[in-house]
């Protein structure tokens, strides 16, 4: 009676243990693909950018001057910009929409190109608009930074009495000629301007890990350059970032030695709390949570450093301003568009309502990242002289001769 009882239940069992195996291989699967997308991720994060094509040129008119790009959030927007291109030309200045439809969108051509020219039909459309430090017809002078790693290449452009410094931090991804549009404004201010360089950029010295630290070493290359202004007679410095240069701003305003030197902060598109960076970059293209977690996670270990190729982990608490609004003395305004596209600007609304004493915010709309001064420059060219007159960086009269 009992073996018939179990020849009877044996099948049974045996389809249950093999639906659990394939169950557990399955997961294991699951899990083991997570886990490569996590490495995979969090190695991109730390890993120094390269330019990637982003639209396409679909006609170009050199009769006309004119070029049709896919489009794009960004190849619509309205205002001057830049494209990177290959072949006979290298990057070209663009102007206003001449006509669009739901596919491609003409622009006016500011660089000329000629009818021999031969241009590569992918190209990565750019905020920068200026490339070279010549472009803005104002004296200025290379420099060379000294910082821990090695001399950081800077540009430095002297204006009014030499009191009044600014110095522009740029992006991840990015160079300094990110920042060369704000030059013109600090300029006319009577503010000189020191347009710096960090570890990893591709300009400034290589780190032992060739890797991103999202902010948390690479201050210490702008806390140098602070040094630099401060033997160059600089008594006020006013500290200006662009996205991860925003984060950076953000580390050497609560770390520096030369922190009595910085009188005010502006961040144009700042990350302000990496995590949320990365859940919102995650979501764009449909990762699971648990992969971002994870990835998170990972960039976070001391143990996974190996599989980063970061030369430590990220200190993610350390470098979310947002739980140590506290410790912020410095006033700050942030311009800001709620339609980023790859910077939420949630993070510096919550920063605003953390610290309302010192924290200022200018939303803008449709402009993308860091593309407000492209999209409206007359707006944010008087937002930011009026912060800066409002709190005596400059004079009424120095505005007044604008």
């Amino acid at each position: 009676m009992v073996e018939s009882r179990r020849a009877a239940t044996t099948p049974y069992a045996v389809i249950v243990r093999t639906a659990l195996a394939v169950i557990s291989a399955s997961l294991g699967a699951v899990l083991a693909l997570w886990g490569a997308i996590a490495v995979r991720m969090a190695r991109r994060v730390v890993t120094p950018a390269a330019r990637v094509p982003d639209c396409r040129i679909l006609e170009l008119d050199t009769s006309s001057q004119t070029i049709t790009l896919t489009r794009t959030p960004d190849t619509e927007l309205a205002g001057r910009y830049g494209l990177f291109t290959a072949g006979t030309e290298g990057y070209l200045k663009l102007g206003s929409v001449l006509s669009e439809t739901s596919v491609a969108v003409k622009r006016k051509l500011l660089t000329h190109v000629g009818p021999q020219s031969r241009i590569v039909r992918d190209a990565a459309f750019s905020g920068w608009y200026y490339q070279r430090p010549e472009e803005l017809h104002l004296p200025f002078t290379p420099e060379l930074v000294g910082s821990a790693l090695g001399p950081c290449p800077a540009w430095l452009f002297p204006a009014g009495d030499g009191d009044v410094w600014v110095i522009q931090v740029h992006g991840r991804g990015a160079a300094r000629a990110e920042c060369l549009r704000a030059v013109p404004v600090f300029h006319a201010l009577g503010i000189t301007s020191l347009v710096v360089s960090y570890r990893n950029d591709g300009e400034a010295p290589r780190s032992r890990s060739g890797r991103y630290m999202l902010g948390a070493t690479e201050w210490r290359d702008v806390d140098a350059a602070l040094g630099f202004a401060r033997r160059r007679g600089a008594k006020r410095v006013i500290v200006m970032g662009w996205s991860m240069g925003g984060a950076i701003s953000l580390q050497l305003a609560l770390n520096s030695a030369h922190r009595d030197l910085i009188v005010g902060l502006i961040l144009d598109s700042p990350v302000v709390d990496w995590r949320i960076v990365l859940d919102y970059q995650a979501r764009l293209v449909k990762l699971p949570a648990p992969v971002t977690r994870l990835a998170i996670t990972i960039l976070g270990a001391d143990w996974a450093t190996a599989l980063t190729g970061a030369g430590a982990a990220i200190p993610f608490r350390r470098l979310d301003v947002l739980a140590r609004s506290a410790e912020l003395h410095h006033p700050i305004l942030i311009l800001h568009s709620d339609d980023d596209g790859f910077v939420p600007s949630d993070a510096s609304h919550d920063l605003v309502v953390a610290r309302p004493d010192i924290v200022e915010l200018d939303v803008f709309s449709v402009a993308r990242h860091t593309k407000l001064w492209n999209y409206d420059q007359e707006r944010w060219t008087s937002r930011i002289t009026r912060w800066l007159t409002e709190r005596g960086f400059v004079t009424e009269t120095a505005t007044e001769d604008r």
